[in-house]
């Protein structure tokens, strides 16, 4: 499907907001991370800056966002502060798909396009967005699950550890992780717990939320291998615990020995070059990675195209990367 907006001319006055002041012949797009202390959105800052500096005086990029993890409320608040100042473009990536939603209803007729990226809304809430760039999160569940039958063919118990309960993007993810290892298509996110279906249990207590509290990530991990030293698989749906890579170590050394023997299928998503330097040293057994630099890069273009009038798709995969020890130094793509 290919969705196209008409936007007016760029506003002659000056526009401040607060990444600084955007001269009357610029337009002013907003990328809004979950949050900003946070190395994955980094790349989608840079993908970002890349564009701003391509398109010369015509595009500014304002990278605003929560400084740290939460519930949303903040990035709530931000977003409502950008339609009150008339920027000339969001993309957002929603930590709270159904509040995001909420806030782009009350706006709706403001003329300023919005985009998701990341993470999308809910599908009942997608006409409030003109488009979608990121990754197929169904599919980054479908590939962790994936390597985890590799490793382990015969089922076993598992922990899925996620980000926030109301992420649209990683309830896909648990969504296709529980449906590859079911074998059985579940009608929605995040899909039906598993309960001895195709030989797989979750674990009591799991899936784990972490609201993407690196910190908290690395206690859960820690607590979780302690607490059933049988468990047969671990997989974060985002690379919370190895955002905090010495931590990281300090939790998964303990548990090399079965990881390397595939006693233990700790696979993880995302493949950040920190992350892939823990799968050299043999402390996870793959990884699922998405390309965050592409999601802030293209967001810029797309939202310039829909000023300019233009088509643009809806949906802009930027596709999925798959690391094993096996392909390390050379399984990243585009």
């Amino acid at each position: 499907m290919v969705r196209k907006i008409l936007m007016g001319a760029v506003a002659a006055a000056a526009l401040s907001v607060s990444a600084g002041t955007v001269s009357a012949a610029e337009y002013n797009f907003a990328l809004v991370p979950k949050n900003m202390n946070n190395p994955f959105f980094d790349q989608s800052r840079d993908g970002c800056k890349k564009a701003e500096k391509e398109l010369g005086g015509a595009v500014k990029c304002t990278y605003i966002g929560p400084p740290e993890h939460g519930g949303g409320e903040e990035q709530i608040q931000i977003l409502q502060d950008l339609f009150a100042k008339k920027v000339d473009g969001i993309a957002v990536s929603p930590s709270n798909a159904a509040a995001v939603a909420r806030v782009l209803a009350r706006n709706k007729d403001s003329g300023i396009p919005v985009i998701t990226f990341d993470a999308d809304l809910l599908e009942k809430d997608r006409g409030l967005r003109i488009a979608y760039v990121g990754t197929n999160n169904y599919e980054i569940g479908v590939n962790l699950a994936k390597l985890v039958q590799k490793y382990k063919p015969n089922g076993g118990t598992i922990c899925i550890q996620s980000g926030g309960a109301a992420a649209d993007n990683h309830n896909q993810r648990m969504q296709g992780i529980r449906d590859t290892l079911s074998g059985q298509k579940s009608d929605s996110p995040p899909g039906v717990r598993l309960e001895g279906a195709n030989g797989w249990t979750e674990a009591d207590g799991c899936p784990l939320y972490t609201n993407d509290d690196f910190q908290v990530a690395v206690n859960q991990m820690e607590d979780i291998l302690a607490k059933y030293p049988k468990l047969d698989a671990f997989v974060p749906t985002g690379g919370f615990p190895q955002f905090l890579p010495q931590a990281y170590r300090n939790v998964a050394s303990k548990y090399k020995d079965r990881i390397q023997s595939h006693d233990l299928a700790l696979v993880v998503a995302d493949t950040l070059p920190v992350q892939l330097d823990l799968l050299r040293e043999g402390l996870s057994l793959g990884q699922v990675g998405q390309r965050p630099f592409e999601m802030g890069y293209k967001a810029m273009y797309i939202l310039r195209d829909l000023k300019e009038g233009k088509d643009v798709p809806e949906i802009n995969y930027t596709g999925l990367d798959v690391c094993t020890p096996e392909n390390v130094d050379t399984c990243i793509g585009g």
